[in-house]
């Protein structure tokens, strides 16, 4: 019977260390990025308002709107929509659309090098209009866990 508890404990103390062993894994796979960078300091979208992005590709590099959008939905925007567009532009432009500056100026430190400006137009049903210039080069880590 002794022996019986004995490799029950052993056998539990080898699941738990097993199980700390894999979580310590886990953590050390992040991003080194992500341990430089706390992730309160990076640019956020509000927790309690729904931000719709337009995200437009205006250069020749293919995937650009793609990346921008995964990176704003990584951040907590909403982007409802991506495509490209001409002309083709050197620094990224977010165009405040709802008359939220606080809203573009957010997205634009995410982009940089990007510069924001105001042109509200309440008939497109967004918030804020990305269009991705050559200039902006996206995050050399990875964006899924």
């Amino acid at each position: 019977m002794t022996r019986l508890r004995l490799a029950a404990v052993v056998l539990l103390v080898l699941v738990v260390l097993g199980a700390t062993w894999v979580l310590h894994a886990r953590d050390g796979m992040r991003s080194p990025l992500s341990a430089v960078i706390p992730r309160a300091a990076q640019p956020r979208a509000p927790a309690d308002v729904r931000i719709r992005v337009q995200v437009l590709n205006t250069t020749t590099t293919r995937g650009l709107a793609r990346r921008a959008t995964r990176l704003l939905r990584d951040r907590g925007y909403d982007v409802v929509e991506i495509g490209t567009t001409t002309p083709t532009l050197d620094t990224t432009l977010v165009i405040d659309r709802s008359g939220h500056p606080a809203w573009a100026s957010s997205v634009a430190d995410l982009l940089q090098p990007a510069r924001s400006v105001a042109r509200p137009d309440s008939s497109r049903y967004l918030d804020v209009t990305v269009l991705v210039g050559r200039a902006w080069r996206p995050p050399s880590h990875p964006l899924d866990p």
